[in-house]
């Protein structure tokens, strides 16, 4: 039998691969529309239609991540992901197949749609699964088959591009995204829905087994699953009568307005960090320092690697780390490349039209590398962790989905505006990063309370309780004992058996 740890990390894999479609689409949408047959099939489209083609997907990511606070509530989260899969596998069909570029945008918006359902759906359905003491590194493979999706794509975009020179180079990497989709909606019914969902529907039955399956191999009377059912079934009930469950009531309760500020400042403040800048803005910055369209893809490809080495760190330590200080400290090493980066663009300008010496060359690319690895290791999977664990059963998915929209929200938001700065002030467009990195280290430092082994129906007495200014307060005195709660259970089945021995 599998060790019910191993059994909730393996689950939660599978689950990710709905984040791998977001990792791919982001990865392989900049080597698209790089792509000369891209480029002459659709009539050399201007910068704006260029940005309508990256920005479309996540304007409807954004709708998508609003429509799962409705759907996870109603339908269930296992029937949130499948219900995605389909929507984007639609939207990646029309993309592959795409005849002019109105018809590309529609795929875009609708595939977002998908996208924005899955990020939202997938880390908190990994949190209800999983036990305090792993939940930190289950939540995290969002980032990091984000990661592993952008590998992908970075190798089959540069495989197709040296491969192809018809219009294969871009409808082969579009079409190839669907296939993940197709399994992940295919089999997701095959694993356990949250025992949360099903408790808040007040499917007992059911939530006990599966609450037993996922911590005893199947064993309703072991006491680890006596004390999480009746730790999630008294939080469910508290939230009934005390809690709040309309949208407006995040903002009008104290602790949900605490959350949902934490969490939306949280999502917000991992884009000013610059990521989808360097996202959208490094291949080009590349090339204008006089590399090749397939060195700089290659690039890329070797940043992916990087990307996914650091997330294959945060999955092993942050649950070991804590959540706090590697937030806090990696928006200090971002902030430190971003003026690497900026001094570098400011002194060999690769908008010049002038070859940029070697050593400028490799600078670039070592700050641009070293930003994606304190980038990939702390604030990109973070800002999935904390969002899917801070909430109650009662506003969970009303509270991560604002969050999610937050990202794509401030992602649009930075991808519409990048290229402009860029050509516009140029390297002072990098002064906004640099502060915000800095801002966020402190503000967190400020604000953001130390969660990690938090049982879930712990959170409600952690930010009902602590101190707004995190840095005073002591942890231990807002947490209830969720180990010692599972020996007390153990203690008295072990007594009770005595008696009844005893009796005998």
């Amino acid at each position: 039998m599998l060790n019910p740890k191993v059994y909730q990390f393996l689950v939660s894999c599978f689950a990710s691969v709905g984040s791998f479609t977001y990792g791919y689409d982001l990865g392989i949408i900049a080597q698209v529309i790089a792509s000369e047959s891209f480029v002459d099939y659709f009539n050399k489209p201007d910068s704006d239609k260029t940005g309508l083609v990256v920005s479309l997907f996540t304007v409807g990511a954004f709708v998508g991540a609003f429509i799962a606070g409705y759907m996870s509530d109603f339908a269930g989260r296992r029937a949130t992901i499948a219900y995605a899969t389909v929507i984007f596998i639609f939207g990646g069909a029309m993309q592959c197949g795409a005849q002019n570029i109105s018809y590309l945008f529609a795929g875009r918006f609708i595939g977002g749609m998908g996208v924005g359902l899955l990020t939202m759906i997938i880390p908190l359905y990994q949190a209800e699964l999983a036990h305090p003491s792993i939940r930190g590194r289950v939540t995290a493979l969002q980032q990091f088959f984000l990661g592993i999706g952008a590998l992908v794509a970075s190798w089959i975009g540069y495989g197709c591009y040296i491969s192809f020179a018809d219009n294969r180079q871009w409808r082969i990497p579009l079409g190839i995204q669907m296939a993940p989709a197709v399994i992940l909606g295919s089999l997701i019914f095959f694993f356990p829905e949250s025992p949360r969902w099903l408790l808040d529907k007040d499917r007992h039955d059911q939530a006990l087994k599966t609450i037993a399956r996922l911590y005893a191999n199947g064993d309703v009377n072991d006491p680890l699953v006596k004390v999480e059912f009746d730790d999630i079934q008294a939080a469910i009930l508290d939230d009934r009568q005390n809690g709040s469950h309309s949208w407006s009531d995040l903002i009008r309760d104290r602790s949900n307005f605490r959350r949902l500020f934490l969490t939306v400042a949280l999502q917000g403040s991992v884009q000013m960090t610059g990521v989808s800048a360097i996202q959208y803005y490094s291949t080009t910055i590349f090339s204008q320092m006089g590399f090749s369209t397939s060195r700089t893809l290659l690039f890329q490809a070797i940043n992916s690697i990087i990307a996914l080495i650091a997330q294959g760190c945060c999955i092993g330590l942050i649950d070991i780390t804590g959540r706090r200080w590697p937030l806090i400290l990696g928006n200090i090493c971002n902030g430190m490349t971003f003026i690497v980066s900026c001094i570098l663009l400011a002194v060999y300008p690769p908008y010049s039209g002038v070859v940029q010496p070697r050593s400028a060359q490799i600078g670039f690319i070592a700050a641009t590398w070293i930003y994606n690895f304190s980038f990939s290791a702390t604030c990109g999977p973070l800002s999935w962790i904390i969002p899917a664990e801070v909430f109650n059963t009662a506003t969970r998915s009303k509270g991560v989905a604002l969050a999610t929209m937050t990202c794509f929200a401030m992602n649009t938001m930075i991808g519409q505006v990048t290229d402009r700065a860029m050509n516009t002030v140029h390297y002072k467009y990098y002064f906004l990063f640099i502060i915000c990195n800095f801002t966020n280290a402190l503000f967190f430092w400020a604000i953001l309370p130390e969660t990690v082994r938090t049982p879930l129906e712990s959170m409600n007495n952690l930010f009902e309780n602590a101190p707004w200014f995190v840095p005073t307060m002591n942890r231990h005195d807002y947490l209830q004992d969720f180990e010692a709660e599972v020996r007390e259970e153990a203690e008295k089945e072990k007594m009770a058996h005595l008696e009844d021995s005893t009796q005998a």
